[in-house]
């Protein structure tokens, strides 16, 4: 059961990625494998970030910092991930999105569900 929530989880990742790719200009993603790829890169760059800084400065972390640095982990996958175009505004407008889309649809963390 654990297995299947991650897959969830990720795929719910990915719907949303592709949802903000149609809403935010200077931000987009190649398709539903692309946004998949894109879920799991950012999971794992906040993963590493929240392990060597600590919860608050992570892409999961609330306030302004937290905002940031979603922004600043969107960018960076997209050097990873290709079929992913995103610039700085894009991100920030992404960041901006998937917070508030979170809002309405949690996501536990990495380290949170592994608890």
């Amino acid at each position: 059961m654990r297995f299947l929530g991650h897959v969830v989880r990720f795929v719910v990742s990915a719907i949303v990625l592709l949802i903000v790719g149609w809403i935010v200009p200077q931000f987009s993603i190649g398709g539903f494998w692309s946004a998949l790829i894109l879920a799991l890169v950012i999971a794992l760059i906040g993963w590493v970030v929240e392990g060597i800084f600590g919860k608050k400065v992570t892409p999961f972390g609330r306030g302004i910092v937290g905002f940031l640095v979603s922004a600043l982990v969107i960018w960076i996958a997209q050097f990873i991930v290709s079929g992913v175009s995103v610039s700085i505004l894009g991100a920030l407008l992404a960041a901006l999105v998937i917070g508030i889309i979170d809002l309405f649809l949690p996501v536990s963390t990495p380290f949170e569900a592994a608890k």
